[in-house]
């Protein structure tokens, strides 16, 4: 298998794995959204995957489960937040690699991704709801943030001891 086949097919592989992770566990928000379990794939697919990959697995895996699960109005939005977020894990990494090699790298740029995550979907739902009925969603959010992020770090640790 050459190596732009094994990074679709891992990417492709990436998308699924956020769409399920996404729809196990749904826990509705006050604006009706839901927390969900799919942050922390995102995220290791943002540090395993090239941009153009890791955005496109986690936008689409995210939008699927948004889709699939009754929640089409959030899709586009998720799509391009979730998105941004592996990237932000991408850049992130790469940048604070070079000055804290390791864990620290991956749990700074893990915050930022998340940070964008709770405020593209404040800006979202304010320009839906009213900026002030989006407030309600900010700690809904910033849980599902520190979830997503103890679990991504926590799945890291499998490519990393199988050397992938």
């Amino acid at each position: 298998m050459n190596s732009k086949t094994k990074k679709i097919v891992t990417a492709a592989l990436m998308a699924a794995l956020i769409c399920v992770a996404t729809m196990i566990i749904k826990i509705p928000s006050p604006l009706k959204g839901y927390l969900n379990l799919g942050d922390g794939i995102v995220l290791v697919a943002g540090w395993m995957l090239s941009p153009a990959y890791g955005f496109l697995a986690a936008g689409l895996g995210s939008a699927l489960a948004d889709i699939f699960s009754g929640y089409v109005l959030y899709a586009p939005a998720t799509f391009v937040i979730k998105g941004l977020m592996a990237l932000i894990a991408t850049y992130g990494y790469k940048l604070f690699h070079r000055k804290v090699a390791g864990l620290p790298s991956r749990i700074i740029s893990g915050i930022l991704a998340e940070l964008t995550m709770i405020g593209g979907y404040f800006v979202f739902e304010g320009l839906l709801y009213g900026f002030v009925p989006a407030l309600m969603n900010i700690f809904a959010n910033a849980v599902q943030s520190v979830v997503g992020l103890s679990m991504g770090v926590l799945l890291m640790k499998i490519p990393m001891k199988s050397k992938l």
